[in-house]
């Protein structure tokens, strides 16, 4: 008797197999069917959820709506001063009142109500004073609180000039200080065992400082509001880092594989992961600096131009240190360099442009990712000829980058 299971199939193309005696009933049920039937009851179970006036959805439930305002710029006219406002929560909003620095002004808006994510232009009747600092603060008909402080009217005209400073600082605080930290490859190249290992040890400190001081302050941006999850998109940038450099180095692993090489990473991909990592760090830093500017705090943005510089240089020891034992050419160098460097002048154009502290936490988040993976995939090169890792050379290592971040840390004015 012949197997039905492998008999040849004389159905005609596009048609569905009968099923044979004794077949069970989901097999007669199309594959794409199978799939998409979940989706259409969770949707129908929405849908119900919905309909009977759920609590969270429509209101239901005498819920107290929840609204979150973000000014995410500002801008200084004759005898006005104007706002780009967005609703970040979940309910429509209505901007009830304007207090600029305890009085309350006259203002007129492009949008009396804002929908979930709607921008909407406040224009403020306000004679203010040149050099003057003001506090503007937007309160709801629900009670709710937007706030924008300005250290100095009016904030600068943001021109080609001004994006062209942010270009040029960017370039201060990331290229150049991370190039004149690669100057030591050769200090590097010329070092015993014992002592690349201390070094390596070193950058991992960095990096596990790097790791903290992002999230931390990706954390501060967004205490106190829920709007697009929190603190949460901080957690949320960190794991698509992680996972994101995680996936780049298996691929880069298994095309040496294929090549016939070692399975294991190389050097120069160490370097490429550091760069990267360092990279989206710095991508944080030229928020906060573009952001000091574009509300006219210039010498806080100076303090940060000056304190990131400093606290940059050792980020170039952090890529070149994994190449000790190579001869990396001039031109890959340079694009490290500018892996780990460039994505600060981004940063401070984003940060000139938009006021916006959620999508600075979630960068933030992605820095802080990036750099763990990188921390976490350095440890195994600390491991000695006994096979531990953490040794008296490796922990002092560890601390003495953490310590010489911190200590640079404390010229950046917060």
């Amino acid at each position: 008797m012949t197997n039905p299971t492998n008999a040849p199939d004389t159905n005609p193309p596009g048609t569905t197999a009968q099923p044979h005696h004794g077949e069970s009933p989901a097999r007669q049920v199309p594959r794409w069917l199978l799939g998409v039937g979940p989706l259409v009851l969770i949707a129908l179970l929405i849908g119900l959820f919905t309909l009977l006036n759920a609590p969270g959805i429509t209101g239901g439930g005498g819920r107290v709506p929840e609204e979150a305002v973000a000014i995410e710029n500002v801008r200084f006219e004759p005898g006005r001063i104007i706002l780009a406002v967005r609703n970040e929560g979940v309910d429509p909003v209505t901007v009830a009142q304007v207090n600029v620095s305890d009085y309350f002004a006259q203002f007129t808006q492009t949008a009396d109500e804002m929908a979930p994510l709607e921008p909407n232009t406040i224009t403020v009747d306000y004679d203010w004073v040149q050099g003057d600092p003001y506090e503007i603060t937007l309160l709801t008909s629900a009670g709710g609180k937007a706030t924008a402080e300005v250290a100095a009217a009016p904030s600068p005209e943001r021109g080609a000039q001004f994006f062209g400073l942010m270009v040029l600082l960017g370039v201060y605080v990331g290229v150049i200080p991370i190039g004149l930290g690669m100057l030591w490859l050769p200090f590097v190249r010329r070092a015993s065992r014992e002592w690349v290992r201390g070094l390596l040890a070193f950058t991992v400190g960095l990096l596990v400082y790097l790791t903290v001081d992002a999230a931390l302050e990706g954390l501060e941006l967004v205490a106190g509001s829920a709007a697009f999850g929190g603190s949460l998109v901080v957690l949320l940038g960190a794991v698509i880092a992680y996972l994101a450099l995680e996936g780049i180095e298996g691929l880069a692993v298994r095309r040496r594989r294929d090549r016939g090489d070692a399975g294991d990473s190389s050097p120069q991909m160490f370097a490429l992961l550091i760069a990267i990592g360092i990279g989206l760090h710095n991508l944080g830093e030229g928020l906060a600096i573009g952001s000091a500017y574009a509300v006219g705090s210039l010498a806080l943005g100076a303090s940060l131009v000056i304190g990131f510089a400093i606290h940059n240089t050792t980020e170039g020891l952090a890529i070149v240190t994994p190449l000790a034992r190579t001869r990396p050419r001039l031109g890959r160098l340079a694009v490290l360099g500018l892996i780990a460097g460039a994505p600060a002048i981004l940063g401070a154009l984003v940060g000139a442009s938009v006021n916006q502290p959620t999508l600075a936490a979630f960068l933030l988040g992605v820095g802080a990712g990036a750099v763990a993976q990188v921390a976490v995939k350095l440890l195994p090169l600390l491991r000695s000829d006994t096979g531990r890792v953490l040794t008296p050379l490796t922990v002092s290592g560890i601390i003495g980058g953490v310590l010489f971040m911190f200590l640079t840390g404390l010229l950046i004015v917060a």
